[in-house]
């Protein structure tokens, strides 16, 4: 029989951070960087726990040299998994000091993993594999994380997606070390639309989040983040990571080539890894039993990401400072989330995002 759940489930616009009193005297105090061990891995590494997400117009080699590093932003960057052996030699080699900050993508098919066991043996500096499917509630996907884990028992797997705690728990114990969280909340994702299926957002993540912790598993809120006040909300809900694309689209670094419009102005294409447009320019199309989860749109062309980076980790750090966080650990224990009807006043329009502000200027 079928089941309805009355909880109300809430996602990033629902709620606001709730102040609280604080000692830090300047945002210059918060530490972003955290340093996590993960279990299955038993490894440990240190950053700034934002990632660029595995798309192909932001997870690219151009984007990792601009975010991750320890003389960047510690960022780390989930490379697309449609680059070639070449060039993942070529960026090894011109790159080495990157590869703790990139990891390398893949499905779950047996092409794809054959092909992520080529990478690693070409590039076996790298830390970091993402196993990324649509449905990480598949039992072959469950498969195919205790394979990649026996392979590679040393390497740190992300995996998803998924938004439950039971299947948080499952991943882990086949062998994910971090469990990407996030059906449908992405600005070029259809799939709530398409199937009728999904969870908002911010409940999936303190919902995941904690079910993760007590396994010592870690999480990744993917998707849904629309602004860094949305990202400091992520952290709050106890995320361990964040994940970005549509936020990092429209950069320098970002593939494709920059179209003006007829009124001068400058836009990127952005699509997402269901969208027909990707499909297409990677398997041929779409196939008849399925159908497209994702879109094709252009969005503002933003220079280059640095700015955008900056604008950020701005944000998060102005969020600890209004809980009273000195560091980002501590940000979660520090929120108290208040229930909201409105957040923004757009009696003047929707703010645009200051580096589209500075490129117009620009242009």
């Amino acid at each position: 029989m079928p089941r309805l759940e009355t909880d109300i489930k809430l996602d990033y616009k629902d709620v606001l951070i709730r102040p609280k009193r604080s000692t830090l005297k300047s945002r210059s105090e918060v530490q972003l960087e955290r340093t996590y061990t993960f279990r299955n891995a038993q490894k440990s590494w240190t950053g700034v726990p934002i990632i660029a997400a595995n798309m192909d117009t932001v997870g690219t080699f151009e984007m990792a040299q601009a975010l991750c590093g320890t003389d960047k932003h510690q960022w780390i960057v989930c490379i697309h998994k449609h680059y070639s052996m070449q060039e993942w030699q070529d960026f090894a080699a011109s790159s080495p000091e990157l590869l703790p900050y990139v990891a390398v993508s893949s499905g779950s098919g047996a092409e794809d993993l054959k092909k992520l066991q080529q990478i690693i043996e070409i590039v076996p500096a790298l830390s970091f594999i993402c196993l990324d499917v649509a449905n990480g509630y598949s039992e072959h996907f469950v498969a195919a994380v205790k394979q990649v884990h026996s392979l590679f028992p040393s390497h740190v797997i992300m995996a998803g997606n998924v938004v439950t705690g039971e299947m948080v728990e499952e991943l882990i114990l086949a062998g994910a070390d971090i469990i990407k969280v996030g059906i449908g909340p992405g600005s070029v994702c259809t799939t709530r639309k398409q199937t009728g299926v999904g969870y908002p957002q911010l409940s999936a993540v303190l919902e995941c989040a904690d079910a993760a912790h007590g396994l010592n598993g870690h999480v990744i809120a993917d998707g849904g983040c629309t602004c860094p006040g949305d990202v400091a909300k992520a952290f709050g809900a106890g995320s361990d990571f964040v994940m970005l694309g549509g936020m990092l689209a429209g950069h320098d670094e970002s593939s494709g080539e920059i179209l003006e419009l007829m009124d001068g102005s400058k836009v990127k294409r952005f699509y997402g890894m269901s969208s027909t447009t990707a499909m297409t320019k990677h398997v041929g199309g779409v196939a008849e039993y399925r159908a497209s989860e994702g879109k094709s749109v252009t969005v503002s062309y933003r220079g280059p990401v640095q700015h955008t980076a900056l604008e950020v980790m701005g944000g998060v750090r102005s969020t600890c400072t209004y809980t009273g966080a000195s560091k980002l650990k501590e940000l979660s224990k520090r929120t108290t989330f208040i229930r909201v009807t409105q957040q923004i006043n757009e009696i003047f329009g929707k703010a645009p995002n200051e580096q589209e502000v500075k490129q117009k200027q620009k242009n």
